[in-house]
């Protein structure tokens, strides 16, 4: 069968597959080495992730700056100008990985500075190693005691960073910072670039390699689910409804559940690891306290699941709100399945509305299987195991490359891209880099428009399934025309 694959040196592909797609680029004139790349980047699992954290104008946006090699992240010379996490992708030697950029982190704060402390706990919690930045010039603070205690509970490596060491005079007050216990501190001048190669050394040793495919657990656990949606929309009578009693906290109240719950649950013969989320709320940023760590908890649920079960309330209009957590989702390349919640509220006029509503707002999600139950009669529970299942079968089909090339070259030949300024990119061959989800790279003579990427989609999706999975399509545009080898 396609779908179980192993994954060895070229991601998706098997040695044999491979040379053959080589030649075919060493064919089409294009640099070997950055078709090697390309396939690579597409292909790999999740890549590993640093945290940059420590308390306001210690330089974090000035080393993440630094470390991606060019000017992304905000600065200015002011403390709390970075509020919310900021992610960038970085390559030392090589090895890529991401760089979250954190808002400065301060014990007992309130307001917005207290969502600022929040979002850096969720960086250190979702990232694989931290890199602690600290002034060297002040030494360590009370605040940088806290972040540390912080640091310890969450067991992650970490990289003390003593920033602000201008030159060799400076590097006795770096020397202080060994009292922290985190190690060897590095002295570093972000604003100069002064022993910023030592530490990302360091960085390299302390993050994991990007893996070919991986998710948290090893392959053969239970399939994990998240369940996401607005608050009160019902995903905890849901998972209670699927487990046959009475596992989270119910309440009319919007956002009793503050924590994702796991639970496993036997259905229909199988266990799944059910993940519970506290609902989405608008306007994450300007929340306060609990509710917008809640919005943290659940984007760290998805990043945990292989499947997104995103639940909509059927007797409400659609909201901005829907649209943007089933983006969540898709963002993040989680199978999905959407839920129609509450079925057993409709009569026949709401019904005609949702379906004009879901044609109108919910077009870009036409693939993900669709389910109508209702959490508190138990109406239609039997469908949702099998449409879980459809989703993850999409989400880990593979397409031989011979078969993909012979599917595009029939699709150019019949439906060429459209004539642009006197010229036309056609797409030259293609390969399946990776899976979970699908994710294709063309190579092609020129840029090809938003609209033809989307055509080719539709028709991948009409030829291969791909039912209940985002597929990602990148294109890369061959130079010049080489010489045939």
């Amino acid at each position: 069968m396609d779908n179980e694959i192993e994954y060895g040196e070229h991601g998706a592909l098997g040695d044999a597959e491979y040379a053959e797609f080589m030649e075919l680029a060493a064919e089409e004139g294009f640099d070997l080495e950055e078709v090697a790349g390309d396939v690579a980047a597409a292909g790999h699992g999740p890549l590993p992730v640093l945290a940059v954290v420590g308390r306001p104008n210690v330089g974090k946006s000035t080393l993440v700056n630094r470390i991606i090699g060019r000017r992304e992240a905000v600065v200015e010379d002011r403390p709390g100008v970075t509020r919310d996490r900021v992610t960038y992708e970085a390559n030392w030697n090589g090895r890529r990985f991401k760089v979250v950029d954190t808002g400065g982190w301060e014990q007992d704060v309130l307001g917005i500075e207290a969502s600022v402390a929040a979002q850096a706990e969720f960086a250190i919690e979702a990232a694989d190693a931290v890199v602690l930045v600290v002034d060297s010039k002040v030494g360590a603070t009370d605040t940088d005691e806290a972040v540390v205690k912080l640091l310890r509970r969450a067991g992650k490596p970490v990289v003390l960073c003593a920033n602000k060491v201008d030159g060799p005079s400076g590097e006795a007050d770096a020397a202080v910072l060994w009292s922290l216990g985190l190690g060897e501190p590095y002295p570093v001048s972000s604003l100069h670039g002064r022993g910023t190669g030592d530490l990302l050394d360091a960085i390299l040793e302390a993050l994991p390699e990007a893996p070919a495919q991986s998710f948290g657990e090893p392959a053969g656990g239970p399939r994990r689910v998240a369940l996401i949606g607005r608050p009160n929309v019902g995903k905890s009578s849901l998972l209670n409804k699927v487990a046959g009693e009475e596992r989270v906290v119910v309440n009319e109240l919007a956002g009793t559940t503050r924590d994702p719950v796991d639970e496993l649950i036997q259905l229909g013969g199988e266990t799944w690891k059910f993940v519970d989320t506290a609902g989405i709320r608008r306007r994450v940023h300007l929340q306060e306290g609990a509710d917008y760590y809640a919005s943290l908890r659940t984007a760290a649920a998805l990043e945990k699941a292989e499947v997104a079960v995103i639940l909509i309330d059927a007797s409400e209009t659609l909201s901005v709100q829907d649209t943007r957590i089933i983006s969540m989702a898709v963002d993040a390349g989680r199978a999905c399945v959407i839920a129609y919640n509450k079925w057993d509220l409709l009569d026949e006029e709401r019904r005609y509305y949702l379906e004009r509503e879901i044609e109108r707002d919910l077009v870009q999600v036409q693939w993900a299987p669709r389910v109508n139950v209702s959490a508190t009669t138990g109406r239609h529970m039997e469908k949702l195991v099998p449409a879980i299942e459809t989703a993850l079968a999409g989400w880990e089909t593979r397409v031989p490359t011979g078969r993909l090339n012979g599917f595009l070259g029939e699709l150019v030949a019949a439906h060429p891209h459209p004539i642009r300024g006197g010229k036309q990119p056609r797409i030259l061959f293609g390969t399946q880099a990776g899976t979970r989800p699908p994710r294709f790279v063309l190579f092609a003579t020129g840029f090809l428009e938003a609209g033809y990427r989307r055509f080719i989609e539709r028709r991948l999706r009409e030829e291969f399934g791909f039912e209940g999975t985002p597929v990602q399509v990148s294109v890369r545009v061959r130079e010049k025309r080489g010489r045939k080898k």
